[in-house]
């Protein structure tokens, strides 16, 4: 028998069937899977990473829904989907790790420069006292997004590695 998170992410992944982004209410999934709501947060933060390129937006009220973005292979739209992300929701220093990742694994930046990027956007590097860190480098992340999504559009399309 399938253990309790298989199945969790089994049923989100099919809801993907009809787009790039699923909304789901955290305690309506629990209450379906008779799980505590906890265990879909375990199953949304170990399963859908920006590394196995999903990401996640948290909406506080309402039964705490959750929009999970499925993020395309395709090199332009996966930097047009960053580019747009929404600020609001901000952005750790582990999910910035994991789209540096996904970036370096496409081939649109080299190891080094992701290796920058993360000592750039840490807690230590932003000292922000009035301002969520998190929100400032969902920030540095579009911006990134967006200026190589331009990077790649000046050479036709062919990536120019950074």
């Amino acid at each position: 028998m399938a253990n309790i998170s298989n199945i969790i992410e089994e049923f989100l992944l099919d809801l993907f069937a009809d787009g790039d982004n699923v909304s789901i209410s955290r305690n309506e999934l629990a209450d379906y899977f008779s799980c505590a709501p906890s265990q879909i947060n375990y199953v949304l933060m170990t399963r859908f990473t920006p590394a196995r390129g999903y990401v996640i937006e948290s909406r506080r009220g309402g039964g705490g829904y959750i929009t999970v973005t499925r993020l395309s292979d395709n090199r332009n739209k996966l930097l047009e989907e960053l580019a747009s992300l929404p600020v609001s929701s901000g952005m750790t220093h582990n999910t910035v790790v994991q789209v540096l990742c996904r970036l370096t694994d496409s081939g649109i930046i080299d190891k080094n420069t992701a290796d920058l990027l993360s000592a750039v956007m840490s807690d230590k590097a932003i000292v922000a006292p009035t301002v969520s860190k998190n929100c400032i480098r969902a920030g540095m992340m579009r911006s990134l997004a967006a200026k190589l999504l331009k990077k790649e559009d000046k050479n036709n399309g062919r990536p120019e590695n950074v």
